[in-house]
């Protein structure tokens, strides 16, 4: 069955690209109608997120003077990311992005209204706001995928990294402008006004949204089930090497990096400052994010992605040491700024690497995957160089965490190189999938294909088949042996299994140019002038 190819947009920006230089540049995305419209709900979007966790935890500390509840309205928030963060990938891959999207805003939005209407009221208990905090989280949890598997349908690929680039300045920029604006307004009205401004941001968001135009193409093949769909997004990530690559640069960096920002209320209290000077060293990141992210073009023209991430890794360990070792304001503000431009350096170029090795049928569950490995790889970070700084001191914990970093990160790059190597992961038509008169209905499906090849290059073709292994693995197979005919050396048989027969052919559209390539490449060892014979089995008992 022929793949239907990625949606389209309305937008013709987003699917052919420009030739002209400034389309390359920083805020080249800016210019496609569809970016630029969740671009900015996403800013917005962000602003909220920021806002409700700081007038959350305000609002817990006047509610219990028990630190471990205001301790958990953070856990509240993260720990949705864990328990949700691969089912809604699944279901960002299986349904209609956009109203899954819509969905998912409103659901905040009604979340945010709640809020406001129980602090008005006056009904708000600590474990009241645990519950809604926690149902925040799960709203922020099922739309992150589906916002970062709709960002490469709205841009050329050229301009993929610019666009996360610029998701990046959303970030960092809400960053300070969030917890600015909920400071002004607890400190002028109180906490119930930030959640009446985020409930009234998040309900404009949810509107701006539905202004997105999208053609959703359903599969003829019906919707994939949820847990199947799980079972082949991990499956994926497992037999992708790249991919594999990617998800310990990001555990490693993030496990050491969030010694800076855990540590960081500390830091402001050894600087014998307060809430200020905390809020100046976190805006002093923001800062240094945004400025680096409109160079990010220039820097990737001039380097390659391998000497990004050490770079930026290298530059993220600096600036936690500097800040452990001179006890000094200004010197902190310095090098949290060069703490920011390290971050967008090396989450940026870590995220288009990620977004580079997935195709689109399961880039959403790829992606969740990524964000759960940066969740579980901070909150471990922060148990971690907190208990250090406990049985130590804050500078040594930040010390020890710089160090450690940077020995981590040069072994990795030594070991785990990205050559820039991209496959070609175009959908691809070129593989019919077959048709059966009478469907089996259940039961799994199993599949030969009989290979006679020349038993001199036996060693070459083994190699070669174990590149078929992982294809067929990331299409979503259940199982895959290879046969050799004890008899007759040069015969071959490679065995696949498949959930159902629906499953089964659900792997044609899935094929993409490497797939292509692949069977190209195994075709040139087969001997005869007749192509390798297949079957179709179904296990029935």
């Amino acid at each position: 069955m022929p793949d239907p190819g990625p949606p389209h947009l309305p937008d013709s920006s987003a699917t052919t690209a420009s030739t002209d230089p400034g389309s390359l540049s920083a805020w080249a995305p800016l210019h496609s109608p569809s970016f630029r419209l969740l671009w900015s709900t996403w800013l917005a979007a962000n602003i909220c997120m920021w806002m409700n966790d700081v007038a959350s935890a305000w609002l817990m500390t006047s509610l219990t003077t028990s630190p471990v509840m205001v301790a958990l309205v953070q856990s509240a928030s993260t720990l949705p990311v864990f328990l949700l963060g691969l089912p809604s990938g699944a279901l960002a891959d299986i349904l209609d992005r956009r109203r899954y999207l819509i969905i998912t805003q409103f659901w905040l939005a009604a979340v945010a209204v709640l809020l406001c209407v129980a602090t008005f009221a006056g009904v708000m208990t600590a474990p009241l706001l645990l519950a809604l905090t926690f149902a925040n989280g799960v709203g922020l949890a099922m739309r992150w995928p589906v916002f970062a598997a709709t960002v490469p349908e709205l841009v050329p690929r050229p301009q993929l990294p610019a666009a996360l680039a610029l998701n990046g300045v959303a970030m960092n920029a809400s960053r300070i402008i969030g917890p600015l604006v909920a400071g002004a307004l607890i400190a002028g009205a109180g906490s119930t006004y930030v959640f009446v401004l985020n409930a009234v941001l998040s309900l404009a968001s949810g509107f701006v949204i539905m202004r997105w135009h999208r053609e959703h193409v359903p599969s003829p093949l019906g919707r994939e089930r949820l847990v199947s769909a799980m079972r082949v997004g991990v499956q994926y990530v497992r037999q992708s090497a790249r991919l594999r690559a990617v998800l310990l640069r990001v555990a490693l960096f993030f496990f050491h990096s969030t010694a800076l920002l855990a540590l960081l209320p500390l830091v402001a209290r050894e600087l014998q400052g307060g809430a200020g000077t905390f809020t100046l060293l976190l805006a002093s990141m923001g800062v240094g994010a945004i400025v680096v992210a409109l160079c990010l073009p220039q820097l990737r023209r001039a380097f390659s992605r391998d000497s990004l991430v050490l770079g930026g890794m290298l530059l993220q360990s600096l600036a936690t040491a500097v800040v452990a070792l001179i006890p000094n304001v200004y010197v902190a503000a310095l090098a949290m700024m060069l703490a920011g431009a390290a971050w967008i350096t090396t989450a940026n170029t870590l995220s288009v690497s990620a977004q580079l090795a997935l195709p689109d049928w399961v880039r959403a569950r790829g992606m969740s995957i990524v964000q759960m490995a940066i969740m579980g790889a901070s909150a471990l970070g922060a148990a971690v160089w907190g208990q250090v700084a406990t049985l130590s001191s804050v500078p040594t914990s930040m010390l020890i965490a710089a160090m450690t970093g940077m020995v981590a990160i040069m072994i990795t790059q030594l070991l785990l190189r990205d050559r820039s190597i991209e496959e070609d992961l175009t959908p691809s038509r070129v593989f019919k999938a077959p048709s059966a008169e009478a469907p089996p209905l259940s039961g799994h499906v199993r599949i030969t294909i009989e290979y006679r090849i020349d038993p001199a290059r036996a060693d070459e073709f083994r190699a070669l088949m174990q590149e078929s292994r992982r294809s067929r693995l990331r299409q979503g197979a259940l199982a895959w042996e290879l046969l050799r005919d004890i008899t007759e050396p040069g015969r071959y048989i490679e065995l696949i299994t498949d959930e159902s027969w629906t499953e089964h052919l659900r792997r044609f559209d899935r094929v993409t140019a490497v797939d292509v390539a692949l069977r190209d490449r195994k075709l040139a060892f087969h001997l005869g002038e007749s192509p390798p014979v297949i079957t179709r089995c179904v296990v029935e008992g």
